[in-house]
């Protein structure tokens, strides 16, 4: 065979023989064996296969998906903070719309500096005070290094959690990342609270003595209660302490945020007064009619839709797909909210009141935000049925019989059941959800369900925030009227704020 007849046919397989060589390379490292110190083989095909660059390991691909799963439940917790943030817009459409048109810059602006005060407020020393005590956050990835030290007072032989005492101005001791989510997202719930008395004092408060509120409440007051309660304070503790259910339950603030915002309103409105021409001599009340019931109506549709993230929310979890549970029952609990205030005024031989419709759909999402994820949905349209009567006999009581002027309702809505939510849970907890709550063993069951303990708990929670609230509150705005005074004078009350206290007109006609 002459030379160019064994070059034609080396070119012939020169494709195959090239292919059968890069085979045998890709597959080589997969076939060889480690060696020990002594020269021996020491590894597998699937010990070295494990290792291969490109291919992740076991261990790697165990903590992406819990890498994964921490980042999911961050950015769940992160949007619905901002859902909850964009209630303020709400309560300002609310409150501005049930009030006089004379005023609608002085109400509009109370609602907006509350977030800014607040927030400072809550950033200084309030987040602190309520959660310094337990800062690490299982379903955000803890806080690795993070200090969380709650202070403690023995009695009886148990320990007392009154305070958290680190976190002060957000410092290096708590910046991590799970402390920030929890940061916002608590933020806008104390938010909340620190906005319900712009309601019930609206029309007569003075801007000063409001700026002052804003910060006290925004570090004090609603962070104590709130260590109590979400803190790993003495009030979570009754069950672990004395066998009381789980302790004090809430699972997204019928107590912690409406309650104590509730309260602090009633006490507000007690010290400031009725607004003048509100009551006549005789007792007779005059109807102050609002300037704009669409506003106040738009403003209860964003509260409703904000209050899927303040409810579900609470999970700080996205990866538990309990939140479909929790979302329903806050949507059929306000509904029913609703409905119950209708039929109520029907059967009265009433006109259907937007304002008072409105109220009952807040009432019945007030009510179910503390039980909203320990019950089933008949529970919490029964829940949300009783808010909406609630509301209405609790607003009346107050205006015609007490005589206390509170414009757009703000103790009847959240004080009155912001506690008939947290009795409710006593009640209505059906054992489904909240093992280890508290660090008591087992899911949180009501009476209804065979726990009656539960309920006791509950009902110490209640009081103890509506005493403690109360005194504090009303004593604030005693000595605070002594600073600044809290009510505008009788010449500007009639005139309208806008001017007075703000500077601008809020319509110009």
């Amino acid at each position: 065979m002459n030379t160019q007849t064994t070059t034609k046919k080396l070119m012939q397989y020169l494709p195959g023989i090239v292919l059968l060589l890069m085979i045998c390379m890709a597959i080589a490292p997969s076939l060889s064996f480690g060696q020990d110190s002594a020269g021996g083989a020491t590894g597998t095909i699937n010990d070295v296969a494990a290792a291969t660059p490109g291919k992740p390991t076991l261990e790697e691909i165990g903590a992406t998906a819990g890498h994964n799963k921490i980042s999911i439940n961050m950015t769940w917790t992160l949007i619905c903070g901002f859902l909850v943030m964009f209630m303020q817009a709400g309560f300002a459409m609310v409150e501005t719309g049930f009030t006089q048109k004379k005023n609608v810059a002085h109400t509009m602006g109370m609602n907006f500096l509350v977030y800014a005060l607040g927030m400072f407020g809550f950033w200084v020393c309030g987040f602190a005070i309520m959660f310094g005590g337990g800062l690490n956050v299982a379903a955000l990835g803890g806080a690795a290094g993070v200090e969380s030290h709650e202070y403690v007072i023995s009695l009886f032989g148990h320990d007392f959690g009154i305070a958290g005492t680190v976190g002060f101005f957000l410092n290096s001791k708590v910046y991590d990342v799970t402390v920030f989510s929890l940061f916002l997202f608590q933020m806008v719930f104390m938010d909340t609270t620190a906005t319900i008395p712009t309601g019930s004092m609206a029309e007569r408060w003075s801007m000063k003595s409001f700026i002052l509120f804003a910060l006290f409440i925004s570090m004090f007051v609603y962070p104590l209660y709130g260590n109590w309660v979400w803190g790993g304070g003495w009030l979570a503790m009754l069950g672990g302490n004395f066998g009381l259910g789980h302790g004090m339950v809430d699972f997204a603030g019928s107590s912690v945020v409406h309650l104590v915002g509730g309260v602090a309103a009633l006490a507000g409105a007690i010290v400031i007064g009725p607004r003048i021409g509100k009551y006549n001599a005789d007792g007779t009340v005059n109807t102050i009619p609002g300037h704009n019931i669409p506003m106040a109506i738009v403003g209860t549709f964003i509260l409703a839709f904000g209050w899927f993230g303040f409810n579900a929310g609470s999970t700080l979890a996205g990866t538990d797909l309990h939140i479909s549970v929790i979302a329903v029952n806050t949507m059929m609990a306000g509904t029913a909210g609703c409905l119950s205030a209708l039929l109520y005024m029907m059967v009265r031989g009433e006109k259907p009141d937007p304002g008072m419709l409105a109220n009952g759909l807040l009432a019945g999402l007030v009510a179910i935000t503390a039980p909203c994820a320990f019950v089933n949905s008949i529970s919490s349209v029964i829940i949300g049925g009783i808010a909406g009567l609630l509301v209405i006999v609790v607003y009346n009581f107050l205006d015609r019989k007490l005589k206390i002027d509170d414009p757009v309702g703000a103790f009847a809505v959240h004080g009155a059941n912001g506690a008939w939510g947290c009795i409710a849970l006593g009640l209505f907890a059906d054992g489904t959800y909240g093992d280890g709550w508290n660090g008591v063993k087992g899911n949180v069951t009501g009476l209804f369900y065979g726990d009656a303990s539960q309920l006791y708990a509950q009902l110490i929670g209640v009081a103890v925030c509506f005493i403690f609230v109360f005194i504090v509150m009303y004593t604030f705005f005693k000595i605070s009227n002594k600073i600044t005074p809290i009510r505008v004078p009788a010449a500007d009350e009639i005139a309208g704020l806008d001017i007075p206290e703000m500077g601008v007109k809020g319509y110009l006609d």
